[in-house]
C-alpha cells in the first residue's frame, strides 16, 4: 500500500508539474500574440505571470527568445524605461544569447540618454540578428532555412543600419525606429517561416510527397 500510495503521489506531482507546464506556455503564447497585435497592457499582464512562474521560460527552436526579454519589450512600448533596463538586463544576464532582449536593452539605453552603452548593445544585436539569418538560410537552405528572411528584407535593413553605425552619422530617430521594426520583424518572420513551411510540406503531402524543398 505505502509502495502504491508513493507512486499514486509521484504520479499527481508530475500531472500538476505538466499542467503547470502548459499553462505557462499558453500563458506566453496569449501575451506574444497580445504584443504583436498591439494589445500591450494585456501583453504585459500575461508576461508578468509568466515571469514569476517561470523566469527562465524559453520561446522558439531556431531562434530563441526569454519570456524577461519580452517583459522588458512590453515596458519599453508603454514607456516604462527603467522598468525594462531592469527586466531586460535580468534577461541576459539569464541568456546571453537573447539577441531580441539586446536589442531592447540598447533601444531602452538610447532612449534614455545613455547613446554610447546603446549604441553598443544595438549594434551588437544586430549583427547578432543579421550572423543568424546568415547561419540558418545557408546552413538549412535545404530545410527549414529556406523559409527565413527570403527576400533579405531584414537583412539588407540591418545591413544599412550597421553602415550608418560605421560612418559615425548617426541619425538617432531612424537607428531606434529601424530597431523597433527589426525587434518586430523578427518575430513576425517566425511566423511566416513556420506558416510557410507547414503549407508547403502540406502540398508535398497532398501531392504524394514527390516534391522536394
Amino acid at each position: 500500500m505505502k509502495v502504491h500510495a508513493a507512486l499514486l503521489g509521484l504520479f499527481l506531482t508530475i500531472s500538476v508539474s505538466g499542467c503547470a507546464s502548459l499553462q505557462v506556455g499558453s500563458d506566453f503564447q496569449a501575451g506574444r500574440n497580445a504584443l504583436l497585435t498591439g494589445k500591450t497592457e494585456l501583453a504585459l499582464s500575461y508576461f508578468q505571470g509568466v515571469a514569476e512562474k517561470d523566469p527562465s521560460y524559453i520561446y522558439g527552436t531556431a531562434y530563441h527568445e526569454g519570456v524577461l526579454g519580452f517583459l522588458g519589450r512590453t515596458q519599453y512600448t508603454l514607456g516604462q524605461l527603467p522598468q525594462a533596463q531592469k527586466t531586460l538586463e535580468r534577461a541576459i544576464a539569464l541568456n546571453q544569447n537573447d539577441t531580441s532582449a539586446r536589442l531592447y536593452l540598447g533601444l531602452t539605453l538610447a532612449r534614455s540618454d545613455d547613446r554610447q552603452g546603446g549604441l553598443t548593445e544595438i549594434e551588437s544585436s544586430m549583427k547578432a540578428i543579421h550572423d543568424f539569418l546568415e547561419y540558418v538560410t545557408q546552413a538549412f537552405r535545404f530545410s527549414f532555412g529556406q523559409y527565413w528572411d527570403p527576400t533579405r528584407q531584414i537583412r539588407s535593413a540591418i545591413e544599412s543600419n550597421l553602415a550608418m553605425i560605421r560612418s559615425k552619422e548617426i541619425v538617432w530617430p531612424r537607428l531606434i525606429a529601424d530597431g523597433e521594426w527589426l525587434g518586430k520583424e523578427i518575430d513576425e518572420e517566425i511566423d511566416r517561416a513556420r506558416y510557410d513551411e507547414i503549407r508547403d510540406r502540406s502540398r508535398e503531402n497532398d501531392g504524394g510527397g514527390d516534391s522536394h524543398p
